[in-house]
């Protein structure tokens, strides 16, 4: 295990990693590996935020082909990012970390309300923090949200955990001679309208200079070897 290139992560996990093989719900097994590769990060005293999505429980899309207002579709998928949170949480703290989960909605009987200041004092004494409930808005997704907690936080990059290993001009599940990037601008990632994050999340990175490292979460290691600066997937950045 190498030396961390990071003193404080945001990482970004879809909800869909949290289902395993079903790809539906929530798979316990899968869940304490991905609880796993965030110890041994912190085991390198790396200090981490974690934002959850929901898509394994909830996809708002769902709902809006079916007629539901999107407002109230957004709300169930932050309620639903709440049960990954949780879920998170006890495999975290099983494992031996403390932890804190941290809710954009109030529900103190299961979580803390996110407040900025509480969630750096947390980290600075070895807490890993979940951010759940999105940014607390509708019309937002949690790549949003995970953009404006890491500015919160001051992390120093965000890690995208995905499916698939980088960027690529076009879908590599459907065309073979799909070209992946090591890099790309800003701008160039808006320019293309990539898939793996939108572009409200890397338009807020890109205001505030804030790389993006887009890697595939099932590699051996995947996460503690991005944190040590391997060089894995795409970054995004100036």
């Amino acid at each position: 295990m190498g030396k961390a290139k990071y003193s404080r992560i945001l990482l970004k996990l879809n909800g869909e990693a949290l289902a395993g093989e079903a790809g539906w719900g929530i798979d316990v097994p899968t869940v304490e590996a991905i609880a796993s590769h965030i110890q041994r990060v912190h085991a390198l005293d790396v200090q981490v935020a974690v934002v959850i999505g929901a898509g394994n429980i909830w996809r708002g899309v769902n709902g809006l082909v079916r007629g539901m207002e999107r407002a109230t579709a957004d709300y169930m998928g932050m309620l639903a990012t709440v049960m990954n949170a949780l879920a998170l949480q006890d495999a975290l703290e099983r494992g031996g970390l403390e932890t804190r989960a941290q809710t954009a909605i109030e529900m103190r009987d299961v979580a803390e309300p996110y407040i900025r200041r509480r969630a750096i004092r947390h980290m600075e004494k070895g807490r890993v923090v979940i951010c759940a409930a999105g940014t607390g808005n509708p019309y937002f997704t949690t790549d949003t949200a995970a953009a404006l907690r890491a500015m919160e936080v001051d992390a120093d990059v965000v890690l995208k955990a995905t499916k698939v290993d980088g960027v690529y001009d076009k879908d590599p599940m459907v065309y073979p001679d799909a070209k992946r990037f090591d890099h790309l601008t800003y701008i160039d990632a808006l320019n293309m309208g990539v898939k793996v994050m939108d572009s409200a999340a890397i338009s807020l990175c890109m205001d505030n200079d804030l790389p993006i490292i887009v890697f595939r979460l099932a590699e051996k290691d995947s996460v503690v070897r991005v944190v040590c600066g391997e060089p894995m997937g795409t970054i995004i950045s100036r």
